[in-house]
């Protein structure tokens, strides 16, 4: 019978383990949860998709704003194409392939503007001939989409060259053309050779992509920690449980020394060699605190390693940028227009862009801007003025960036 005493750290190690198993249990089961609910979401979608091929397109603006509803669905919009607002839109694949949309701006009758990707072509932004639009008034019919509120993933955002675009948006739109747009965009499913069509954007959390399944992973993650915290458990017990039973075997080694003894019966009769005994007890002793020391030493190299590293990235990501912007302040101009003060800090040779955007009360994008500052002095403060599809109540700094790195 293990009758070692309750010490804080046994206490320590118990509760530890009762709190440490339904938290992973509980958090295996919401990771569970999470994929079910994509999978639900992906089937979902596919009976949308269905019904969606079914259905004839309606009018844009009845199909605004853009929802779960409505996105992916054909909307037909007339009027025409601005040649002054074209846009290539670089960094984006298609079939595995790099490649860049091509946006123009259709002017409606309604008097607002839709961006509307005509189509995709191979190869890097400006480097292959772009069909013109359409001249005169066309009806456009394409699959609506929402406007892009971040960058997507590896594409710069801001510091583009002149006629190209990051992210599609009708806050970023509406800073660089003179009228209003709708705060949503089409795709053209039937463009002219050589465009290829853009397939419409999944919505998000529909369909089983590559992070529905890092949900079904993190369900066996946190179940085996749950499996490993019992087994520790057990392991830990069972070791108490071998030191406790080694006790009365070292005190007996110990009286068995002092008198001088070599050896002891037993009460069965059998001659156990005390002495050896206690030699093993010492030897597992001396053999654990030299693994102690042992993994304390590769701990703090470790640690120290880990701290030299993150000193040095954080000096050179410091020192090796010349430049940084701050956001001094902004003010509502009105319900449509913000002006914000932006003082940046640069070498007298290098050109920085800095992207800005504003937000309306509810956290959404409203107004976005890059701007670019190509004076020769170290410091320039400047008041920017950004253009907003609807009431703003905040604006960012997104970042500043060397125009000749882009």
């Amino acid at each position: 019978m293990n009758r070692s005493p309750r010490t804080p750290r046994r206490w320590g190690i118990h509760l530890f383990t009762v709190l440490a198993v339904p938290f992973c249990l509980f958090m295996g089961s919401w990771q569970l949860d999470r994929f079910s609910a994509r999978v639900e979401a992906d089937q979902e979608y596919r009976r949308y998709q269905d019904a969606r091929a079914r259905q004839t397109a309606g009018p844009l603006e009845t199909m605004l704003p853009v929802g779960t509803g409505t996105v992916g669905r054909l909307a037909a919009a007339s009027g025409r194409y601005d040649p002054a607002g074209q846009f290539l839109v670089p960094e984006r694949r298609l079939d595995g392939k790099d490649g860049f949309y091509v946006l123009t701006v259709l002017r409606t009758d309604e008097g607002r503007a839709v961006p509307v990707v005509r189509g995709w072509l191979p190869g890097g932004a400006g480097s292959v001939p772009v069909p013109a639009p359409p001249g005169g008034r066309v009806t456009v019919t394409g699959a609506l989409q929402a406007s892009e509120h971040q960058r997507t993933k590896g594409v710069r955002a801001g510091g583009l060259p002149p006629g190209q675009l990051g992210i599609i948006s009708a806050a970023a739109l509406i800073n660089v053309l003179p009228y209003e747009m709708y705060d949503a965009w089409l795709t053209v499913p039937d463009p002219p050779g050589p465009l290829r069509a853009v397939p419409p954007v999944v919505p998000a959390g529909a369909g089983l992509d590559f992070k529905a399944f890092q949900n079904l992973g993190y369900t066996g993650e946190w179940f085996v920690f749950a499996g490993f915290v019992v087994f520790m458990w057990f392991k830990l017990r069972r070791r108490e449980r071998e030191a406790a039973a080694a006790v009365p075997v070292t005190a007996a080694a110990s009286a068995a020394e002092s008198a001088g003894a070599e050896s002891a019966r037993a009460p069965s009769g059998r001659t156990v060699s005390v002495r050896t005994a206690s030699d093993r007890v010492e030897a597992a002793r001396a053999e654990d605190a030299r693994k102690d020391r042992t993994l304390r030493i590769a701990g703090a190299v470790l640690g120290a390693v880990a701290v030299a590293f993150l000193g040095w990235s954080g000096t050179v990501y410091v020192t090796g940028q010349d430049y940084g912007g701050e956001l001094v302040g902004f003010d509502v101009l009105s319900a449509d227009s913000v002006e914000a003060r932006l003082s940046v800090r640069k070498g007298t040779g290098t050109v920085v862009v800095c992207t800005l955007r504003s937000l309306s009360e509810a956290g959404r994008e409203v107004g976005r801007k890059d701007v670019g500052f190509p004076e020769r002095t170290d410091t320039v403060d400047r008041l920017v003025r950004l253009r907003t599809t609807g009431r703003a109540t905040a604006v960012e700094l997104v970042g500043c960036q060397d125009a000749a790195a882009g």
